[in-house]
């Protein structure tokens, strides 16, 4: 009797793993692996970058931009490599690496609060994008026409989130996803390229000297400036679910196929990060926008041909980032809740997650506030120190030995950038809003 009880509940189990969005499928090869993490870590911060350049400088931008790539590039292969370290077990989400790292309950409380944060802030930050970019794009076309407000832009972009939030898994984005990356790197290259041939073209002199004549406010600055870098490499955060989807074997485990994967991304990454990053502040100074492509005004064709691109690639990055948390929310309400897997259960979850993401960005539409504040607060800890934690914790390396030294100088710098960045955020944020009327 209790063999059957046993059998009849694993045989739960493996229909829920069947249906829920991350462990449906498992048969996404290598390139989806690069598609979904150039689609997640390639959006909205590429084109704050030039911007957080102008409140760092020369010097310090230069540094945080190359160093975040650098650890956040050896944090995301530690993943790849802790996702079947374990013989015969794969650690399909990233609060399940936390639990067999931290225990079951505070690996839950450690990972998942965080995770939750991650990925809800940058749908919103992603809703934000896609309005204004839709609002530039009305603004290049019809100069003259009466203003539209941000808002409208804002409800037009969640309507396409409202129908791709349905489809099932991430398999079932693949071709959402491919398109988003494809687009991510053009705009990309437009921003770099067109702001080339506006060097030497405006008529004011380019400054690259402190934004502000008060210290306070060039530190709170500077300060949001390393959130808005650290909201650039936010991939870490759907990693595991992503290669939770790639099929493994003995002989061909999946993190061969990650790998590869990953690191393509990575160096995709780099091309379009670095020229738009040093490209975009050294043709502009402190006159950059916090989203590049708001800067930019002819070829007004071009520009407008961007920010559509921006609107299509946040599509997918939204879709990308949203899965984890469908997956969440519906093996919570399947699992603990005990209710039946359905289509109807699906559509409850996933249509007021997009409602919630749509009410919170039209009400607080602070672009670089948004970004350095959650950049700092929740994104540094999953990208930049947290794998390393895990690490030092599962693999116990030796002591003062190359990999042990190498995550404690991870996790110094990663918890420096968590204390600190969120202040510039919120100061960005309160900044903003003295002047800001709500749903204007």
């Amino acid at each position: 009797m209790e063999k059957g009880g046993d059998s009849e509940e694993k045989r739960r189990e493996k229909a829920i793993d069947e249906w829920l969005p991350i462990t449906s499928d498992r048969n996404a090869k290598w390139w989806y692996s690069t598609m979904h993490n150039v689609t997640a870590m390639v959006g909205a911060a590429v084109l704050s970058l030039p911007y957080a350049m102008s409140e760092m400088g020369w010097g310090a931008g230069v540094t945080v931009t190359l160093l975040s790539w650098i650890i956040t590039f050896y944090t995301i292969w530690q993943m790849v490599e802790m996702h079947e370290m374990i013989p015969g077990k794969r650690f399909d989400r990233y609060h399940e690496l936390g639990q067999y790292a931290f225990g079951d309950k505070l690996g839950l409380w450690i990972v998942v609060p965080q995770q939750i944060i991650v990925e809800v802030s940058t749908c919103i930050i992603y809703m934000v994008t896609g309005g204004k970019s839709l609002k530039k794009f009305q603004e290049i076309l019809f100069p003259n026409a009466k203003p539209i407000k941000l808002t409208y832009f804002i409800m037009i972009f969640s309507s396409f989130q409202f129908v791709l939030s349905h489809l099932p898994n991430f398999n079932s984005i693949s071709s959402v996803s491919f398109v988003a990356a494809i687009l991510s790197m053009t705009y990309s290259a437009i921003a770099w390229t067109v702001s080339l041939k506006e060097l030497g073209k405006s008529e004011r002199e380019v400054s690259y000297g402190p934004k502000s004549e008060k210290i306070s406010d060039n530190v709170f600055m500077f300060l949001s400036a390393l959130g808005n870098v650290a909201f650039a490499y936010a991939g870490h955060n759907v990693v595991l679910e992503i290669q939770a989807t790639i099929p493994s074997t003995e002989d061909a485990p999946s993190k061969k196929a990650m790998w590869k994967g990953v690191f393509t991304a990575y160096i995709i990454v780099a091309l379009c990060y670095l020229p738009v990053a040093f490209i975009g502040y050294w043709v502009f100074g402190n006159g950059v926008d916090d989203n590049i492509l708001l800067t930019l005004h002819r070829p007004t064709w071009l520009i407008a041909t961007a920010n559509i691109f921006v609107v299509a690639h946040v599509i997918g990055s939204y879709q990308v980032y949203a899965m984890p948390v469908f997956d969440m929310i519906e093996a919570y309400a399947v699992k603990s809740l005990k209710y039946n897997p359905s289509t109807l259960l699906r559509v409850c979850v996933r249509t007021v997650f997009v409602a919630f993401t749509l009410v919170v960005g039209m009400t607080i539409p602070f672009f670089g506030g948004l970004m350095g504040f959650f950049g700092g607060f929740a994104l540094a800890p999953t990208s930049y120190y947290l794998p390393c934690i895990i690490w030092l914790i599962i693999k116990k390396p030796k002591r003062f030995g190359l990999s042990w030294c190498t995550n404690w100088l991870c996790i110094i710098v990663g918890v420096l950038l968590t204390l600190t960045s969120p202040i510039g955020g919120l100061w960005s944020i309160i900044k903003s809003a003295k002047t800001y009327h709500f749903y204007t």
